[in-house]
């Protein structure tokens, strides 16, 4: 399949709209393709399963990591972590083709406050489903598929499934800035 017609099929199972920037529509398209939108080709997602993959550990350690957004949450395995601008207080409205581009961060039992993170705003909230998914701050928590490593941030600013994702920081709410940088001329 050409990345054309993985684009095109994923926007018709997903119901995107054209709607949005040329930025938003190529970011969109990596929600769903694992394409970049700066030409670099990442691996594509895993083989979608019908229900989002729970975590292998019975209490998700969640932490504080410093990247180019500054500190961010993220899972006990280093991933970044997310939220979704569609959501409301303690309520995911990630389900489905959703849930697998953005698998939520499950807990059976409670979550652990690793370093940096304020254990007070560490909670869980039951989705629809009857599955218990780790909150921060009252906002449900995911990864993004396409981030295969600890410390990648893919997902960030994606504008996927009716609204933006951001990551999160340790005060608990949505990092929207761009990325902190510096080339190589020192400006």
């Amino acid at each position: 399949m050409t990345l054309a017609s993985a684009v095109l099929a994923v926007a018709v199972a997903t119901g995107c709209s054209g709607g949005g920037s040329g930025r938003d529509s190529a970011r969109e398209a990596d929600a769903g393709t694992g394409a970049r939108a700066e030409g670099r080709p990442v691996e594509a997602p895993a083989a979608a399963s019908s229900s989002p993959a729970a975590s292998s550990s019975p209490a998700p350690t969640v932490s504080v990591r410093k990247t180019t957004y500054g500190k961010v949450l993220v899972d006990a395995k280093g991933r970044t972590l997310y939220v979704f601008g569609k959501d409301t207080k303690n309520t995911s409205h990630c389900s489905g083709a959703c849930a697998r581009a953005w698998p939520p961060l499950l807990d059976k039992t409670a979550p652990t406050a690793g370093g940096g993170v304020k254990a007070g705003l560490l909670k869980t909230a039951t989705r629809g489903d009857g599955k218990k998914q780790v909150t921060y701050n009252g906002r449900p928590l995911y990864r993004f598929d396409v981030d295969r490593k600890a410390g990648e941030a893919n997902g960030q600013d994606i504008d996927a499934f009716g609204a933006k994702w951001y990551v999160i920081g340790p005060q608990g709410k949505p990092i929207t800035t761009e990325p902190k940088t510096t080339n190589d001329n020192g400006y």
